[in-house]
């Protein structure tokens, strides 16, 4: 979906429908270990670019890899993007997993964990106003960042993470968990368990557990047994999204990545993300 025009359609058209919130995702190089993923828009460029040609629908990456750039110069950068689109930005982050982006981009794959903690609270500081910090992997002087989010304290923070640990810390210091595209989706409420308890653990209430959709579209209804809760017809599709409610999803975006439709091909790509939005569209819309 790279054509400019296209963009602007499909960004558009899920406004008009009634959906809640836009996503997109980083991928820096397609690699050996990352080859499926052919051409990829820098997210927080391409949100903007949407940002610019809607007023209502949430702008949402997930995820940025945290090792690949500097808390400071993505805090200035989702910073901007959020005044420019009125408060629209979710961001989230991830501890990076390709070994190609991370001898690109000089990154060390050591002690992602530790890491990330800091770096989500350069970000906050950075953001409620005059900050300085001084930690293990990151050194901010006495400063203060201009202009500062429209959202207060500042952009919601979800944390991505495939391990207990990593899901855990994303309800401890984030404001939510976002899934992978590999997530099992039919035993997430052991991941939303977790995310739970680690919010628990430092006082958080309410974290937000946000569902990467990998749609798997049929033209026949598929058996019960053994199908994952976002495969088959449309209408199966939405019942398994209704049912990850049940299990304490609070939102799922449909990713549309892995349709053997979605193309490089422009007019082919649009017409299925334009098939796609209609048919999941918001009940009562479109």
């Amino acid at each position: 979906m790279g054509h400019p025009s296209l963009l602007a359609e499909v960004a558009v058209e899920a406004e008009r429908l009634g959906y809640d919130s836009l996503w997109t995702f980083q991928r820096l190089l397609a690699g050996d270990a990352a080859a499926v993923y052919e051409s990829v828009l820098d997210p927080v460029v391409a949100l903007t670019f949407a940002a610019a040609r809607t007023s209502r629908i949430r702008l949402g990456v997930a995820v940025i890899n945290a090792p690949f750039v500097s808390p400071v110069v993505l805090a200035k950068q989702v910073a901007t993007l959020d005044v420019l689109s009125g408060g629209r930005v979710d961001l989230g982050l991830g501890a990076g997993w390709s070994p190609d982006e991370f001898t690109a981009t000089g990154a060390s794959p050591e002690r992602r964990g530790a890491r990330i903690r800091e770096y989500v609270a350069v970000l906050r500081a950075l953001w409620s106003g005059p900050a300085a910090f001084d930690g293990e992997f990151y050194t901010v002087p006495p400063s203060r960042m201009e202009p500062r989010p429209v959202q207060r304290p500042g952009v919601p923070i979800l944390l991505g993470g495939a391990v207990p640990a990593a899901i855990r810390r994303a309800g401890e210091i984030g404001d939510g968990w976002v899934s992978r595209s590999a997530t099992d989706l039919s035993d997430i409420s052991s991941d939303v368990a977790l995310v739970r308890e680690g919010a628990a653990s430092s006082g958080r209430a309410s974290p937000r557990i946000v569902c990467r959709g990998v749609l798997k579209v049929t033209d026949r209804e598929l058996d019960a047994d053994g199908r994952a809760p976002l495969s088959g017809t449309y209408e199966q599709i939405r019942e398994g999204a209704a049912w990850l409610d049940t299990q304490g999803v609070t939102e799922v975006f449909y990713d549309l990545n892995w349709d053997s439709l979605i193309t490089l091909e422009p007019a082919a790509a649009r017409d299925r993300a334009l098939e796609i939005l209609h048919n999941l569209a918001p009940v009562g819309l479109g």
